[in-house]
């Protein structure tokens, strides 16, 4: 269990460093993987897209459904702007993590 008495700036900006990176990753991978194997249902294509499932759920509203383009491959927008919001929200957090002084500290 984490002691958040002992927990540094380096050491929550490297945990919201690790969570954006992590997230990005697995939206990249749902992008391959729609952009490539749209028909696919197999055991890993279901898991990577229910694993992804909770990130884009707060963007569903901007881009409801996939672009299909003229070679019967999609592109997810909804990822695609998922990982902007995610890579621009980490980036804000992760230095507002490093500035960030707990009270009674300096």
């Amino acid at each position: 269990m984490l002691d958040f008495y002992k927990l540094t700036k380096p050491m929550v900006a490297r945990m919201i460093d690790l969570f954006v990176n992590l997230a990005v990753l697995l939206l990249t991978l749902r992008v391959v993987l729609k952009f490539f194997f749209t028909s696919a249902g197999g055991g890993f294509v279901h898991w990577a897209f229910a694993t992804t499932d909770v990130l884009l759920a707060p963007f569903r509203v901007v881009f409801p459904h996939a672009t299909a383009t003229p070679g019967n491959w999609y592109i997810d927008w909804v990822a695609l702007f998922a990982m902007a919001v995610y890579m621009a929200a980490g980036y804000l957090l992760y230095n507002v993590a490093l500035l960030w002084t707990p009270s009674g500290r300096k």
